[in-house]
């Protein structure tokens, strides 16, 4: 049936819900069946163990395992046909086949059979046949599948807004489909959480989303661009494509912090897959170094950055966000290769091992870490000593060959290793560490380098693709452990214009370098922020590729105050008012952490929320935080509070306030007394 009129496709959605409603009706019965008998095959077992051998046990142990895993199965696909019910599909297309034969295509997030007439109803928005949906307009299209690339024509498309099992509009087809939803969508307020795309998605995104061939995919995205969003939806797909062969578990995100992580934690669960393993880059660097190492976090490098000016601090953070850095430690570490082993003759009893065995078996064992080879020419020296004697060796001449031959390098740890280099190099100022073992944020990837190259680390092999987001912060050598500790599939992706750290930010052209076979997407649509936002931010830092969707609203606001409390009283004023608005949220974001702590005591009250590197949840309402935590985030209302020329003055301050300005969605206000920053011009004023 065609369903040409709007009537026509909204009796057609009552049947797909009633189809959904007896569809769940089955799937109770089942799981209640399902219930019943495993309740009886565990009353059988408890009547009847003592008779029954471990054969019999076995058997009814899976039985009972069976049994359990096709009801959560079952409770599973329950879950995803009430989610359905909400909202069924999103979009339809009719495709006509070479042959001649018309088939409405219904797309949604899940697919939805008929089990009596054995046909698909709804198609998932991953299947190949829905590529048609995102890919073409009215006119020639085709899509490929596993069979071959199948060629027709687009006849009809349309796209729905379905909520709570009511059709609000339905949009015809016509060139410009796409742009009509996405304007609609991008209007509405911002939410708790992200939110799937399915519905919006665009052409250069899905062919970004359905590229299964990339080993390492590197998203360079503009602000608002939905890189993470995109990055996620891909996973989704490959969950999809292979899902065979890959699952849940065995993927992990390397997000920020956590509550960057909370706040995407609903985009793959809303698309049918399973909470996916996310981990921060410290925590990784806590597991890498086994837990051996305190260390300063990124977020408390930033802060220092921020708060001071120490000249010597930047310095060393420049030199070991470099390629000359890691291109030195590689220097480095085959100089100790072939200088820092110094064999001597070595004389056990009566036996004398000479300095060139050592030497030989030492080198032989080249690609074996430098710590881990000693216990293996120990072993050689011990049969060549139990050789030449002809006899068994004492417990003292054993002893004596496991103290002499590790002692014949010259340190035996990789902290050691690490202080040694930078006397190597003639900066042994460049290396900082306390009394507590308390490391700098630079030198931690770098000590756990140290650490696969001199002692071995076992690989992530768990892991078959590998999400890093946020690219910009990590430098040259957090990329070279990654590359030696994941040998999985990655996705990349980050703006180099929101780095909160420019003196170690990285560029796709930087990831290249480590990764040079990588795919390298670069997108410059920001859906985010209404033109004048973004072109207000644009005056901050200037982006001439960035293209602004074109949607309008207020234009930003700059206002002055006589003094911060002034500020402070406007700002009560301001929350007050978003209380009573269609607002879902609001952003007050400071360039520090110190900032935002004492204006969230100047503020307190309902509502309000104070986010911090500890926090945990992304809060809805009104959020006190910094741009450096803000990254990621959106606001359906942002303020940046104390923008004056004394807060806002360095390269780092630029930064900061670029990306808590591009945080906004629809309104933007930036706030100070004194002085407005030179970052803006006095353009804007009120």
């Amino acid at each position: 049936m065609i369903h040409a009129t709007e009537q026509e496709e909204r009796e057609f959605l009552a049947e797909i819900k009633d189809k959904l409603t007896l569809a769940i009706r089955r799937i109770d019965d089942a799981v209640k069946q399902f219930s019943d008998e495993l309740r009886e095959k565990k009353q059988y077992i408890h009547e009847h163990q003592s008779g029954m051998d471990d054969a019999d046990m076995v058997a009814a142990g899976q039985s009972i395992n069976r049994m359990a895993f096709t009801g959560e199965a079952a409770v599973a696909r329950k879950r995803k046909l009430i989610k359905l019910g909400q909202s069924p599909y999103f979009g339809r297309i009719d495709f006509i086949t070479k042959d001649h034969q018309r088939s409405p295509v219904y797309i949604g997030i899940y697919s939805f059979s008929d089990e009596l007439q054995r046909r698909n109803l709804i198609y998932d928005w991953r299947a190949p046949i829905s590529s048609l949906f995102y890919d073409f307009e009215l006119g020639e299209a085709s899509y490929a599948t596993p069979r071959g690339l199948i060629q027709g024509n687009i006849a009809l498309k349309r796209q729905y807004k379905i909520r709570d099992g009511h059709m609000e509009y339905m949009i015809e087809n016509d060139l410009n489909i796409h742009d009509d939803l996405l304007q609609k969508e991008l209007a509405r307020s911002s939410d708790d959480k992200m939110k799937n795309i399915v519905a919006t998605i665009q052409r250069d995104q899905n062919a970004v989303i359905r590229n299964e061939t990339a080993q390492i995919m590197v998203i360079q995205g503009v602000a608002g661009s939905g890189k993470t969003s995109i990055a996620l939806h891909r996973i989704a797909f490959l969950l999809y494509r292979f899902r065979d062969t890959i699952s849940a578990k065995d993927i992990l995100i390397i997000s920020p912090n956590k509550v960057f992580a909370d706040y995407i934690s609903n985009v793959l669960p809303e698309l049918g897959e399973e909470h996916i393993p996310e981990m921060g880059m410290e925590e990784l660097a806590t597991e890498l170094l086994n837990k051996k190492y305190r260390f300063q976090t990124f977020f408390d490098q930033v802060s220092a950055l921020l708060e001071g000016n120490d000249v010597a601090f930047t310095e060393r953070i420049r030199f070991k966000s470099s390629f000359d850095f890691l291109s030195k430690l590689n220097q480095y570490l085959i100089y100790v290769e072939n200088n820092y082993f110094t064999c001597t003759d070595l004389v056990v009893g009566k036996i004398t091992v000479p300095a060139s065995f050592i030497l030989g078996r030492f080198t032989a064992y080249f690609r074996v870490p430098i710590l881990k080879r000693f216990e293996l020419v120990v072993k050689e020296v011990l049969t060549f000593v139990r050789d030449a004697a002809g006899r068994k060796l004492t417990g003292p001449e054993k002893s004596k060959i496991w103290e002499a031959v590790p002692g014949m390098v010259r340190f035996d740890n990789v902290l050691d290793f690490y202080k040694d280099f930078y006397d190597w190099i003639g900066k042994p100022e460049f290396f900082r560490i306390d009394h507590n073992l308390t490391l700098e944020y630079a030198d931690v990837f770098a000590l756990i380098y140290f650490r696969i190259r001199l002692e071995g680390i076992t690989t992530y092999t768990h892991v078959k693709h590998l999400l890093v987001d946020e690219m910009q912060d990590y430098t040259p050598i957090h990329y070279e452990v990654l590359s030696r500790v994941f040998l999985c599939k990655k996705t990349i992706l980050g703006d180099a214009n929101q780095a909160v750290n420019p003196y170690s930010a990285s560029s796709a052209e930087t990831i290249e370098r480590v990764f040079p076979q990588a795919d390298v997407i670069r997108l410059y649509r920001s859906y985010r922020s209404t033109v004048e936002i973004t072109a207000f931010a644009q005056r901050i830092l200037p982006n001439p590729a960035i293209i602004p969707m074109e949607r309008h609203g207020q234009e930003p606001v700059v206002a002055r105050f006589n003094s911060t409390d002034e500020e402070v009283d406007a700002m009560k004023q301001r929350i007050a008012r978003f209380q009573t608005s269609h607002n879902q949220s609001f952003g007050i974001i400071c360039k520090t952490l110190r900032q935002a702590a004492s204006l969230f005591h100047a503020l307190k009250a309902e509502g309000v929320h104070l986010l911090t590197s500890d926090s945990v949840a992304f809060e809805e309402g009104v959020i006190i935080t910094t741009a450096h935590l803000a990254k990621g985030l959106e606001f359906d209302e942002v303020i940046v509070p104390f923008a004056s020329a004394t807060n806002y003055h360095t390269e780092l301050d630029k930064q900061m306030l670029y990306i808590a300005c591009t945080r906004a969605m629809h309104q933007l206000t930036v706030t100070y007394s004194g002085n407005l920053t030179g970052f803006l011009s006095a353009k804007g004023d009120r």
